[in-house]
This record gives structure tokens, sequence and C-alpha cells, in this order.
């Protein structure tokens, strides 16, 4: 019997057999759409942590001279600690380590504190205060909607003028422009220049509930002590020279901070590389995990369909029969029975593959979640979806094959 004869008759029978058919191809269809889904979300997650998570946090050939690390997940007490018990970065080592680079460079300081922002009998609470200077808008990459970001000499001399993220602007001035009016921030005027253009969220972290002023006005003292920063950033042209202002600095902070050969560091040198450490190993785990799941739904399913496959061969004993008398061969039989197997577990890992993708849009719709459909993902589910059909068929497929006709042909 050739191949397409044999799907013919398989496609055939799952039409006549529906419920029977349904049942069959259920595992399958689960297997395949969480294989989809699982796969679309770690594809998804992995390409946003490498292409907008890291460069937001930190930007394109960026590091920050820090106190202790920015992303610091499941740290131990004794290591917050000491990490607290480390001398503070200062304005005077960030004066050092930027009169020390020589190589083309970009820096700016930065340091923030949750505070309330007034306007009129308005509040925006829990909003991150940034103090930082002129160049901090070039490092972050914050495009402005309207108006302007303070220059090196509104940040010398103080000034108490302030950029707006979008959400702030919004909750404050509604549809009124915020340009040329004065919000209060720790009990201060703070003249309004620009509002940031809205970047939305980060995994359901909204990236637009800030404010930004120089890092020289009053807001200083909301932030750290005086003469203190949270950190000092630094963007270089590539990672070559990025890496190169690195141990510049590395050695101006161990001169400054008289740290012998053998002592380590009491400061750090962030990168997003940190970052993308820790999202790997979750993306470790979760490539370990997820498979199994999906192995777990596709053997469910494989066993599914071999005991229907085996109903159907005590049910059509007596059509196997008529078959091998009037010609059959048992490799024709065989080849019947694994392409009907065959055909419902592809016919399961289709719906599977539209439910899996139907699925990732309603993740990545209704959730943080950033999931992409791979399109290796599907050929992959396509794959296994036969597989399964057919590894599961060979039992059912070889006893029919085996079938002897004149016995089958009695068969009530």
């Amino acid at each position: 019997m050739p191949v397409f004869e044999a799907l013919r008759l398989a496609l055939q029978t799952i039409r006549a057999q529906k419920l029977k058919s349904g049942f069959s191809l259920l595992g399958v269809f689960i297997g395949v759409a969480s294989l989809i889904a699982a796969w679309s979300i770690v594809n998804g997650v992995n390409r946003y942590m490498t292409e907008k998570f890291a460069q937001t946090l930190f930007g394109v050939n960026t590091f920050q001279l820090r106190r202790r690390p920015m992303f610091t997940p499941n740290v131990p007490d004794s290591v917050w600690r000491a990490w607290w018990r480390r001398p503070r970065i200062k304005f005077s080592d960030a004066e050092a380590v930027s009169a020390a680079l020589t190589m083309p460079v970009v820096t700016a300081w930065q340091s923030s504190e949750n505070v309330s922002v007034f306007y009129g009998g308005k509040e925006a609470r829990d909003i991150e205060l940034t103090t930082a200077s002129e160049r901090y808008f070039d490092i972050k990459n914050l495009r402005l909607a309207l108006g302007r970001p303070f220059t090196a000499q509104e940040n010398r001399s103080g000034v108490p003028v302030a950029v707006l993220g979008d959400a702030v602007a919004k909750r404050l001035f509604v549809d009124r422009t915020p340009l040329e009016r004065s919000v209060r921030i720790g009990g201060i005027a703070y003249r309004v220049i620009g509002v940031v253009e809205k970047q939305g969220s980060i995994l359901g972290f909204p990236l637009d509930r800030f404010v930004v002023v120089p890092a020289l006005s009053p807001a200083q003292n909301l932030v750290n002590p005086p003469g203190v920063l949270d950190a000092f950033l630094v963007k270089a042209q590539s990672e070559i020279e990025m890496r190169e202002a690195m141990e510049v600095a590395e050695g101006v902070m161990r001169s400054r901070r008289h740290l012998r050969p053998n002592q380590d560091n009491n400061f750090v040198l962030d990168t997003s590389e940190g970052v993308q450490r820790f999202w790997a190993g979750i993306s470790r785990i979760l490539v370990v995990v997820l498979p199994n799941i999906v192995v777990v739904s596709l053997v469910i399913g494989g066993i599914v369909i071999m005991n229907i496959m085996l109903m159907s061969v005590a049910e059509r004993t007596r059509e196997i029969g008529l078959r091998k008398a009037l010609g059959a061969r048992r490799r024709d039989v065989l080849r019947q029975f694994l392409a009907e197997s065959a055909a419902i577990a592809t016919v399961g890992a289709a719906f599977g593959i539209v439910a899996g993708i139907g699925l990732t849009l309603l993740i990545n719709a209704a959730s943080p979640l950033p999931a992409t459909v791979s399109p290796l993902s599907v050929v992959l589910g396509v794959v296994m979806g036969a597989g399964v059909g057919v590894v599961a068929g060979v039992y059912p497929a070889s006893r029919a094959a085996r079938l002897d006709p004149i016995a089958a042909l009695r068969q009530e």
C-alpha cells in the first residue's frame, strides 16, 4: 500500500471516529502547546533581558562605579553587612576617575531616592528622584518629548530645574503642558524644563515614574549625605574601550582607597553582565524543567494513542482479516495503522501549535512577560508529535499485522 493511500485511509478513519480520535490526540495537543508556549516565554525573555532590560539599566558599553552591585538577588546577610561597611563613592572619587580617563568617554553622576512630588493640590507618590549631571540623559538614552535637558552650567550652579518622566507629567498636569511650571520636591520649587518620552515598563516595572534634577541642586540633600554619590557612570564608544576605562577606574580607586595588592576591592565596577549572568542561571533551570513537563505530556499522549489504537485493532479485526484475504500484506496493514497513529498525533500537534501560538500572543498581551514564538519550536512540535504517534503505533500496528486472516474473519 502506498504511503499516501495509507494516510488517506487514516484521515478517513479519524473523521469517522471523531470522539475517539479527539481523546487520542489530546495528550499530544497539550504537550505541543506547552512546548510552544514555554519555549516562546524563555526565548522572548532571553532576548528581552539581553537587548532591553540590561541596556536600560546600564546602557550600551557602560559601567558604573558603585559602593555595591546594583542588581543583588538572594545575597546572604553577611555579604550585605560587608557591603554597607564599605566607604561611599564621593564627588572627589568621580572627579579623580574622570581626570584619569584618557579615552573618549561620556561620564555622569547619579544618585536616587523615592520621594513625593507636588503640583498645586496634586501629589505623585513613590517617584524616583534622580540627581544627576548633564550627560546622564545621553548615557541612559533618554529622549525628550517636550522641552530640553538641563545644561552643565545649570548643574554646576545647582539651579532648581527638573525633567519629568511621562507618568509624572500626566499625573500632575493631565492635559496641560508642564513646561515652565513649578513642582515642589522636598519643599523646594523646581521649574519644569522637559518631559522624557514614554518608555513603558520592563517585566511589569514602570519606567516613567521619575524626576531628574541637577546633581548639585538642593535635592542632593534628599538622596545622599553631602558630597556622596550612588554611582559614577562611564560610557565608552566600544566594549574594548569600556574595559580599558574600567581598568583605569579600578587603579584610581584602589590607589585612593590605599588598598594593598592582596586586598579585595571595596567598591564595584558594575556592568550589565551581572544581570545577564543572573538571568542565564534562571534560563538554564527553565531549559531543564520545562522540557520535562512537555515530555510527561507527550508520554501520556503516546500511552493514550497506543491504547486507543489497540482498541481500534480489536474493533476492526474482521476488517483486517478481510483486507488480508483480499491480498493485503503484513507491511500494508502495518503501514496503515502506523499512518493512522502518526496522523492522529500530527493533527494533535497541529492543533497544539495553533493553541501554543495563541497562548503566546495572550501572554504577550496580558502579562509583562515578553513571549516570542520561535520557528524552531514549531518545527520541533511537529516532529515530536509525529514521532510520538509512530512510536505509540508500533505495537498496535504489529499486532494487527500478525493477525491470521481466517481467525480474524471468524471474529464476532
